[in-house]
């Protein structure tokens, strides 16, 4: 099974969504646990990799793709 790709400052999608009514979540900092934020309410939450791993749907919007852009 292929491992999913994310990044520091990355905005996606988590399976179940945030009480605020929001599913969007970024990630504002990585280690063995990923602290994510959510975009709605500006709520942090830190939950284990393998956890964030398990619940991640899928990256909508990469950081380093709009930082590619801002660049050209």
């Amino acid at each position: 099974m292929e491992r999913k790709q994310f990044e520091l400052g990355d905005v996606v999608q988590m399976k179940k969504q945030h009480p605020c009514g929001s599913n969007e979540m970024e990630i504002i900092r990585m280690g063995m646990d990923i602290r994510i934020k959510c975009v709605g309410c500006k709520h942090s939450v830190l939950i284990p990799r393998a956890k964030f791993e398990k619940n991640m749907k899928k990256v909508l919007r990469s950081k380093a793709a709009e930082d590619g852009l801002a660049e050209a």
